[in-house]
């Protein structure tokens, strides 16, 4: 039997002997056995029979008991023998980082244990109006993924269509080369490891097995989020291969202009209009927020440009960051045209203050 079998043949269970057993208590075992189980006899069994003999040329030989012995020792220290390797990414160096890829390959085949690769990172954009941002919230963001083919299930063949097996390597998708007592494998050239080929492939993925969707993820926004900052949503990005880890979400943030506000930090500002005689005189003026509008008492002799400050109304606190405050800016709102009434109070008015107006 070949030694790529050993992994999972306990010749010692066959015989019903312990591994220190003795080779005079392991030639006693198998001829109890051999005697009990031959297919001359009534009760015996050619399958038996042959598994017995298999065990005893293993174990009844000094050599290859010892080999056997080493075989089983590597065995579960490579974790992952006894399948078909993985095939190896085209152009990429050989890795002999672990055990189980050189001694995978040594004894005939034993399943090449995929090093975790963690998936990729994936990079998005959201658009948020400006009282969003301000205030933020939970939303959700479309991501492309890439999903099992609902056509094909996966195997990349169209609906009645099949597989056609590799004749070089039989569908394992490796040869292997005999290298006096174990067996070097490799990727098959004929089919590159894919173990063969489909006849007509899936028109929906192309023979891929994989196919184009979406997902939503839920994205929490915190408030006083700024245009063209990112947010991190860790393990949300694609998914590992082999256990590896997924990658992460990047969320570019895209805040819309708003006509009446702007952002100063922390806090909101926006602009409220007065006229000359309320600047002078003194009034109270009503100023739009984020909510409800509030009202702004403007002392009389307030100059334009000044800007005064509405506590609470800008950006609530989150984290480290305090409640931010609504700045508004006066401006004065001049009359284009008086009449000849208004002209000649104003006049009067500039008299009284020993000012100079144009006598227009």
């Amino acid at each position: 039997m070949a030694e790529r079998e050993w992994f999972d043949k306990d010749y010692y269970k066959v015989l019903g002997v312990s591994p220190t057993a003795t080779d005079k208590e392991i030639t006693r075992a198998y001829r109890k056995l051999a005697k009990a189980n031959h297919p001359d006899t009534d009760t015996g069994s050619e399958a038996r029979f042959k598994e017995i003999t298999a065990a005893n040329d293993v174990l009844g030989d000094a050599a290859k008991r010892k080999e056997y012995d080493e075989v089983r020792r590597l065995g579960p220290a490579a974790a992952g023998f006894g399948g078909t390797p993985s095939s190896p990414r085209q152009g990429s160096p050989a890795d002999f980082g672990d055990l189980s890829d050189i001694f995978g390959g040594m004894f005939g085949g034993g399943a090449r244990r995929q090093r975790a690769q963690r998936g990729a990172d994936i990079e998005t954009a959201l658009h948020l109006g400006f009282r969003d941002a301000i205030f933020g919230l939970t939303t959700s963001v479309s991501i492309p993924t890439d999903e099992t083919c609902h056509s094909c299930r996966g195997n990349g063949a169209a609906p009645g269509s099949g597989f056609v097996s590799c004749e070089r390597c039989r569908g394992s998708g490796f040869v292997g080369e005999d290298q006096g007592p174990f067996s070097l494998s490799s990727v098959c050239p004929s089919c590159s490891g894919k173990g063969g080929r489909v006849v007509t492939p899936c028109a929906d993925c192309h023979g891929t097995g994989r196919e184009m969707s979406s997902r939503k993820v839920n994205v929490r926004i915190p408030p006083g989020v700024e245009d063209g900052q990112r947010i991190r949503l860790k393990a949300k990005g694609t998914p590992g291969r082999s256990g590896g880890p997924a990658g992460d979400l990047f969320v570019d943030i895209h805040v819309d202009r708003d006509p009446r506000f702007a952002r100063r930090g922390r806090h909101i500002t926006t602009t409220v209009e007065v006229s000359v005689t309320q600047a002078m005189l003194g009034t109270t003026a009503s100023v739009p927020t984020l909510d409800e509008s509030v009202t702004l008492k403007v002392p009389a002799g307030t100059q334009p440009g000044t800007t005064m400050r509405v506590r609470g109304r800008g950006v609530p606190p989150s984290g480290k960051h305090a409640q931010g405050d609504l700045l508004v800016t006066i401006n004065l709102l001049v009359p284009k045209k008086l009449t000849k009434e208004q002209r000649t109070l104003v006049e009067k008015l500039a008299t009284t203050l020993k000012e100079e107006v144009s006598d227009e």
